[in-house]
């Protein structure tokens, strides 16, 4: 009970095992992270980024981005406050393509940026590609306590570590799982973050690997999906970024019936996967009032391939 006071003094009513990697966390990226508009603004950040104090055309830029389903950031670099001054600083990643891309650009007039074109999948004129990685640890505070008490620390490590690759930002969905780690232009989530879990999982991204501890999942797609490709992985040791997909799916009430494809060098071979909801009840105490939503593996078979 002493654990759980401490925490809601901090400004925490989560359960302690979501942050500390003890409870599942698979399958809980958000499905709003397709496209992705990230925005260089210093702060300080509101709860909400329609609260915050930007420029007008900034925030039209942010309303027309949500009017195309892409999901709209603002980042910093970690431990610093000072306001860029100059055009306005944006990175573009389409994580909802064959090859996923991140590109920057530095625009005079936010509303001439061709955010169609990024939907197509298509690089905008004003923008170039981006080779490295970029790394988006949240710390927003006013939208929730523990993102700042456990991101701030995290995303200042990383970048000692990863210079130039780490950012902070605004809310990316699952507080309760902080500290949130995200790695594009592909889209990947891992939650309850340590030092050591974040640096290998960085490390990893670079290789074009996944780590299976502590990832959230794919965004982008739905949590059923996301638990799909996590048990295939699970079940197959693949680990390659691009190695597992769904490839198709159907809805039985709750339960979700999904063919995963996995593809290495040696060639393709596709499983029958059944996940169902479930909820875990995590013994914490009176902080603890709502169980954690998860799923569970119901069925998994590898398929025959057809031959023609």
């Amino acid at each position: 009970m002493r654990e759980g006071r401490d925490r809601m003094a901090n400004g925490c009513e989560h359960p302690a095992a979501c942050h500390s990697g003890e409870a599942p966390i698979l399958a809980s990226a958000t499905r709003k992270g397709r496209f992705w508009l990230l925005i260089e603004h210093a702060g300080p950040w509101a709860a909400e980024l329609e609260e915050c104090r930007l420029p007008e055309d900034v925030h039209r830029l942010i309303s027309r981005a949500r009017a195309l389903d892409i999901r709209p950031q603002l980042i910093r670099r970690p431990g610093r406050r000072e306001a860029r001054t100059g055009p306005l600083h944006v990175y573009l990643a389409a994580a909802a393509v064959d090859e996923p891309w991140l590109a920057e650009g530095f625009l005079e007039r936010p509303d001439d940026l061709d955010l169609g074109a990024l939907v197509h999948g298509v690089v905008p004129e004003s923008c170039i590609l981006v080779n490295e990685p970029m790394y988006l640890v949240c710390t927003h505070g006013r939208h929730n306590a523990c993102c700042a008490r456990l991101g701030l620390p995290l995303a200042r490590f990383l970048d000692e570590n990863l210079p130039g690759e780490v950012w902070e930002t605004t809310h990316v969905g699952g507080d309760r799982y902080a500290a949130n780690l995200v790695c594009l232009p592909h889209g990947l989530y891992y939650g309850s973050m340590s030092q050591a879990a974040a640096i290998a999982a960085a490390n990893a991204y670079r290789h074009g690997e996944v780590v299976l501890d502590r990832f959230r999942g794919r965004a982008g797609i739905p949590e059923p999906l996301q638990a799909a490709e996590h048990f295939v992985r699970a079940h197959t040791g693949e680990i390659s970024v691009g190695g597992v997909a769904v490839e198709s799916s159907r809805s039985v009430d709750d339960t979700t019936i999904c063919v995963v494809r996995r593809t290495t060098e040696r060639g393709t071979s596709r499983f029958r996967v059944v996940v169902e909801p479930a909820v875990l009840t995590a013994p914490c105490g009176m902080t603890c009032a709502d169980g954690i939503p998860t799923y569970r593996l119901a069925g998994l078979s590898e398929l025959t391939p057809v031959l023609t």
